[in-house]
């Protein structure tokens, strides 16, 4: 099983929770994620960073990043997803996957063409999207880090909704192992400036 790390906001922790459980259940992926009182929120930034960095991310291999409607201003989120993409010496850069929670959005976002074929028979017709305005429409809760890499084809970035692995463990296998294989040929963009603090649309 790959070794993934979730990165949520903590008001979402009960879709973290039936996550991590149908995961466990069916033999999917080994949770790395940190949980809530892990780590000390009155430590340095700086500090936090660091043991995200080389205490979870770093035996991880694909972060699943859960969007609510209160995920995209948090800079934990932020810090974890841009360590998520980082190539570092020690921190490899990992294969990444977005699940949009209910009340978000249910637009799909397949880069890989058996990816559609598998994961989405039933959808003929597939929009393309080309400009961050768009990205944003669609995917409003979405962080801006994740916007940037869904506007360069080689992040090989998928996106789904929850009602799609809800109960479709078949599914979740397949987009954790699809990103899994693809990590090492993703090619994220890091332009976007990391989040010092957290705010509120």
């Amino acid at each position: 099983m790959h070794k993934v790390f979730v990165s949520y906001h903590h008001q979402d922790q009960c879709y973290k929770d039936h996550l991590v459980q149908m995961a466990d259940h069916h033999k999917i992926f080994i949770d790395k994620s940190v949980d809530t009182g892990d780590i000390n929120d009155s430590l340095p930034s700086d500090q936090i960073r660091k043991i995200i960095r080389d205490g979870y991310l770093q035996d991880s291999t694909v972060t699943i990043v859960l969007v609510g409607q209160g995920t995209k201003g948090r800079k934990h989120v932020d810090w974890e997803i841009y360590s998520s993409m980082y190539d570092g010496a020690v921190n490899k850069k990992s294969g990444i996957l977005v699940i949009n929670l209910p009340g978000t959005s249910d637009f799909v976002v397949a880069p890989r063409q058996n990816e559609k074929e598998n994961v989405y028979p039933d959808i003929v017709n597939w929009n393309v999207i080309l400009s961050r305005s768009e990205y944003e429409y669609v995917f409003p809760y979405t962080p801006a880090r994740i916007i940037d890499n869904l506007l360069n084809p080689q992040a090989r970035i998928s996106v789904v909704p929850w009602g799609r692995i809800v109960t479709f463990p078949d599914t979740l296998r397949y987009l954790v192992d699809a990103a899994f294989h693809d990590r090492h040929q993703c090619r994220y963009d890091l332009s976007q400036p990391m989040r010092y603090r957290n705010f509120s649309d």
